[in-house]
């Protein structure tokens, strides 16, 4: 379908975007996606912890596969699902890497999500635990009875005395030791028989920076394997993007983290609204290592409080733009798109969809813009140098031949923004041929390059270009 007739149909959705008059779209020839693993770039990941979905947990979460396609998902992400002695509704102590969580449902339940999940177009990946086993794991429970004797003692990482070794205050979750081929061969076969018996599509590996750390040759190791079991497996490691180590050795994304583990690109960056552009770009300016590579997150499982309960509904609208248009891996997590309010290590509640600050359709328009306009999926990344408004962040997109997109978020008060235009913008910077896909009436023209821009409070705006060559589609 062309592209003039699937953002005009956007437009007409939005309710309230103003056309220059028998307008149409600039014609854009955009390049096909480049795969990763089994998914295009820019392709949406969905977060969810099944508990949170409804008593049935499988169940209830392939009830909401509709919902969950219906903002544009790619790939659903599962919390792990493999046996453990933790019972909480997101538990990383593994037990049994071959049997799935019993309180989940049954293998049945998670093959007919799976099924559901590809018979909508979403791939499905499980969150796999390979750092570490449970102290209630019998591997684990055999070598602390029986000492050096134990066929499983030298599974486990151990210092000079035969200390089991672990990281942070994780005295329940010991590390194993992947110089152990035996513990590789566990850990292939495990991911293995995930991909054959239930037809997952691949995995976000936790603590994939301990393996690097401990044993690097594993993880390309791995990544051959399993492609010989599924071709286009994909792989998301729980580590930083910005050591290239992770694209270059098996894996197809890493996270948008500091050098600082665990860290967020973004943590601090809304704490202070009016002065959130200014943060983004120094954020910004530490992550240029292979921005198509990395998974962004505004929340997750190990980031707290809600974004919407530290910085409130109006910021997430604009930081839920810039998640859904900026380069890589979007990651919408557990009911961000209703402002689901919750700390994930408590047990939560399951979700209340009721979506009381009109969250959804934000996210719905999001993920229909990135998927029908190919520059937000996979175009260019170029920062705008913003001036006179320390609040606001720009940036375009760019797939060449004139699918180009600009992007203008206000995180703060109301602000007149001045923004130096790129070279692939400035065709489009007169005569009203930049429209606002999300319903903000038309820019004004760029002089001498320089657009000026008056923006409200907490506004966001993504602009692509129209000529006035044909008559608008009715």
């Amino acid at each position: 379908m062309r592209i003039a007739l699937l953002m005009t149909t956007l437009l007409v959705l939005a309710g309230c975007a103003r056309l220059p008059l028998g307008a149409t779209p600039a014609p854009a020839a955009a390049p096909a996606a480049e795969a990763r693993g089994g998914l295009p770039t820019g392709s949406i990941i969905y977060g969810a912890a099944p508990p949170m979905f409804g008593e049935q947990p499988l169940q209830s979460l392939t009830a909401r596969l509709d919902d969950i396609k219906d903002l544009g998902t790619d790939a659903l992400w599962l919390a792990p699902i493999c046996a453990t002695d933790d019972m909480g509704a997101i538990s990383y102590a593994t037990t049994d890497y071959k049997a799935l969580r019993p309180d989940y449902g049954s293998m049945a339940d998670l093959k007919a999500l799976v099924a559901g999940a590809h018979k909508r177009g979403i791939k499905v990946l499980l969150d796999f635990v390979p750092n570490h086993t449970s102290v209630g794991h019998p591997f684990y429970k055999d070598a602390a009875a029986k000492g050096p004797s134990s066929p499983y003692w030298n599974y486990y990482m151990r210092d000079g005395a035969g200390k089991p070794q672990h990281y942070f205050d994780w005295s329940n979750l010991i590390n194993l030791n992947y110089g152990n081929p035996a513990v590789q061969a566990l850990m292939t076969d495990a991911c293995s028989f995930w991909l054959k018996e239930a037809k997952v599509d691949g995995f976000r590996m936790d603590a994939a920076w301990g393996v690097k750390e401990r044993t690097p040759t594993y993880w390309p190791q791995l990544r051959k394997a399993l492609a010989a079991v599924k071709p286009g497996v994909f792989l998301l490691a729980e580590a930083g993007a910005r050591d290239p180590y992770y694209v270059a050795n098996g894996f197809d994304a890493a996270y948008d983290w500091t050098e600082e583990l665990g860290h967020a690109a973004w943590e601090k960056v809304f704490d202070q609204p009016a002065t959130a552009g200014d943060a983004l770009r120094k954020a910004m300016a530490g992550s240029k290592q292979a921005p198509d590579r990395v998974a962004r997150f505004l929340a997750n499982n190990d980031t707290g409080d809600r974004f919407i309960t530290r910085h409130g509904a109006a910021v997430q609208r604009v930081a839920a733009t810039l998640l859904l248009t900026m380069p890589g891996f979007p990651i919408i997590y557990n009911g961000d798109e209703v402002g689901a309010e919750f700390s994930p290590y408590a047990d939560p509640p399951p979700i209340n969809w009721d979506d009381p600050q009109h969250l959804r359709g934000v996210y719905r328009q999001l993920g229909g813009l990135r998927h029908q306009v190919p520059s937000l999926a996979h175009g260019a990344f170029t920062e705008i140098a913003v001036k006179g408004a320390p609040g606001v962040y720009a940036f375009t997109r760019d797939a060449g031949n004139g699918d180009v997109a600009l992007v203008v978020l206000n995180f703060g008060g109301a602000a007149t923004a001045e923004l130096p235009l790129p070279k692939a913008l400035l065709p489009f910077a007169t005569g009203g041929k930049l429209v606002d896909t999300l319903g903000a009436p038309n820019p004004p023209d760029a002089v001498d390059g320089v657009m000026k821009i008056s923006l409200p409070a907490t506004r966001a705006l993504v602009l692509v270009p129209f000529t006035d060559k044909a008559p608008l589609p009715r």
